[in-house]
C-alpha cells in the first residue's frame, strides 16, 4: 500500500476483532491455570488437561436460562441414570419423579401460606387468653 497511515488505521480497526477470546480459549486458560496451581508435570498434566478440556462447563447464561421445569427434568434424568433405567421403566420413573417434585413444591407452598396465616392470627390474638383465644384462633384460621 502506498498510504502507511491508512494501513495503520485498518490494522487498528481490525485488532479488537482478533483480540477476543473464544470460549475454548477461555477454557484452555482456566485449565492451564488449574494445572499450574496443582503443579502438574508430564503425563499427569496431559491427562488433567485432557479431562479438563473435555468437561462441559455451563456458562452463567446457561445456568440462568434453566426454568424450574428444566431443573426438575435434569434432576429426574440424573436419578434415572443412576438407577440405570431403560424403556418403559424409565418412562414410568420419570412420570412419577416429575409429578412427585411438583406435588412436593405445591405442599411446601401450601404449608408456607398456612404458616403465614398462623403467624398473622397469633399476632392478632396476643392479648387474648383461654377460651377467647381458642375461639378467635379457630375463626381466624378458617377464614
Amino acid at each position: 500500500m502506498k498510504n502507511p497511515v491508512l494501513l495503520l488505521v485498518l490494522v487498528l480497526a481490525c485488532a479488537p476483532v482478533f483480540a477476543q477470546n473464544t470460549p475454548q480459549q477461555d477454557k484452555m486458560k482456566a485449565c492451564n491455570a488449574d494445572a499450574a496451581k496443582k503443579e502438574l508435570k508430564g503425563d499427569k498434566r496431559q491427562a488433567f488437561m485432557k479431562d479438563c478440556l473435555a468437561a462441559k462447563t455451563e456458562t452463567k447464561e446457561e445456568k440462568k436460562a434453566m426454568t424450574p421445569q428444566q431443573e426438575k427434568m435434569k434432576a429426574c434424568n440424573a436419578d434415572a441414570a443412576k438407577k440405570q433405567l431403560k424403556g418403559d421403566q424409565r418412562k414410568a420413573f420419570m412420570k412419577d419423579c416429575l409429578a412427585a417434585k411438583t406435588e412436593a413444591k405445591a405442599e411446601k407452598k401450601a404449608m408456607s401460606s398456612q404458616q403465614e396465616k398462623m403467624k398473622k392470627c397469633n399476632a392478632d390474638a396476643k392479648k387474648l387468653k383461654g377460651d377467647e383465644r381458642k375461639k378467635f384462633m379457630s375463626e381466624c384460621l378458617k377464614s
